[in-house]
């Protein structure tokens, strides 16, 4: 078997299914297999389980075309492919670190099905010596099956931004690739040839430096994005404008200008998951990532801080109707994962508010998951949200809320307080028009 004739993913998750479509997109035979039948299932009936834009008629025009496959069977994902992506999940485990048990059961089950040579790439985001652990439980597996086959172990750490994922598959900053030989190397660079062949930047490295580079990646970017929320809170404290601060410390080109935009904090699905697993593995190694560590503690106590900034404003929280407009971690995704919205409503809750939302994707996610069971009224669209409402609170930067009829918001809100934590008006703008303005930072 030619080993680009079909390519594997295991795990059909948002790293998953994202690397599946994009790979079938470059006109690869792509199958992608998952353990949940329900989701496979869906899949073959066209059903997106996750929102991102572009993903849905992407994976439909593959689909139809007989590049991109579903299934539950992990013989067939196996035995049909010659290079195999572990893309599972690596969720946040009781004492912070990366929890392993879904990619080592998915190299357990490589394993047990192999048949000939395979490359096993880890495109999930693990500690390092994750690949060492998973090229001994294969190794351990073929023994007991009294089997020799050659195969090779690949670190390919994905880089992907939820809302925009399908354009940094295509055009990304850098591909990682941590192997220990030039054959498994040159066969992933072959799967990225398309990419190659643009002068994307390849970084050729060992197992151990490929898994150690998104972890420092996610730890500095949430360290940046930390620092530019306390110095807000001091411009805050002294009377300057945090938007100037960072406008000018951007232009200088050893900082750069990207994540210096304050707010409420940072969340999602991977920047808390990955600062605390690095925090984890710099104790492990008697290496203490110590800034990292401060990071996460400062970036706990601004979500808590947004609470109190209503509160100072407002006074007495409770029976205050409070109309939040966002609830995702960030616009572009329907993902709650550690969501600044929900320690903040929480907390507006446990004061006595009574509070209205609206998020153009997140709502059912927010209501299944992070709020089952409280009294939260979900609203049909912003101005709903507002209607009736003592203060407006922007807690995601969805485009369509930077362009809100304000002369309409004025009218139907029963209040004038305006929390602007993703500083996506202008206060004079505000203030010119009726309302109490509060942002972050100015």
């Amino acid at each position: 078997m030619n080993l680009m004739d079909s390519i594997s993913i295991i795990g059909t998750g948002y790293v998953g299914l994202v690397t599946g479509a994009c790979l079938s997109e470059f006109g690869m035979k792509v199958i992608c297999m998952d353990t949940d039948k329900l989701k496979i299932e869906a899949l073959n009936r066209g059903e997106i389980p996750i929102y991102e834009p572009g993903l849905a008629s992407l994976v439909a025009k593959n689909r139809s075309a007989g590049r991109l496959v579903f299934t539950s069977d992990p013989r067939k994902a196996v035995q049909r492919s010659g290079v195999i992506f572990i893309a599972v999940g690596t969720p946040i485990g009781e004492d912070g670190s990366a929890d392993l048990k879904h990619v080592l059961s998915a190299a357990a089950s490589i394993a047990d099905r192999m048949d000939d040579y395979k490359v096993i790439v880890t495109k999930s985001t693990v500690p390092v010596g994750t690949s060492r652990m998973v090229k001994k439980i294969i190794q351990e597996a073929l023994q007991r099956r009294e089997l020799q086959l050659e195969f090779d172990i690949v670190s390919n750490p994905e880089f992907l931004r939820e809302g925009s994922a399908i354009r940094d598959f295509m055009h990304p900053d850098r591909i990682v690739i941590g192997s220990e030989n030039e054959r498994a190397k040159n066969i992933i660079r072959d799967i990225y040839n398309v990419l190659y062949l643009i002068d994307t930047p390849f970084v050729f490295t060992s197992l151990e430096t490929a898994e150690l580079i998104k972890y420092a990646s996610n730890g500095f970017l949430a360290t940046k994005i930390t620092f530019i929320n306390e110095i807000a809170n001091l411009c805050e404290a002294v009377g300057a404008d945090v938007h100037d601060v960072a406008k000018a410390m951007g232009m200088d080109g050893r900082i750069g200008k990207y994540f210096l935009h304050p707010g409420p904090g940072f969340g999602g699905s991977c920047l808390p998951k990955d600062t605390k697993a690095l925090v984890k593995i710099g104790l492990e190694c008697n290496s203490p990532v110590s800034l990292v560590d401060s990071a996460i503690k400062a970036n706990e106590f601004q979500k808590r801080r947004m609470v109190g900034k209503i509160e100072r404003k407002i006074g007495d929280l409770k029976d205050k109707v409070i109309g939040v407009l966002g609830l995702a971690f960030k616009q572009g995704t329907d993902d709650m994962r550690e969501a600044v919205s929900i320690p903040i409503i929480l907390e507006l809750i446990e004061k006595g508010s009574r509070v209205k939302t609206y998020d153009p994707a997140a709502m059912a996610n927010a209501n299944k998951y992070a709020f089952a069971g409280f009294n939260i009224t979900y609203c049909e669209d912003e101005y709903e949200a507002a209607d009736g409402a003592d203060a407006l609170v922007i807690l995601t930067e969805w485009n369509q809320f930077r362009h809100l009829d304000l002369e309409r918001i004025k009218s139907i809100m029963k209040g004038r307080f305006f929390f602007d934590f993703r500083n996506i008006y202008e206060p004079g703008e505000l203030t010119t028009l009726g309302f109490i303005y509060e942002g972050v930072g100015r």
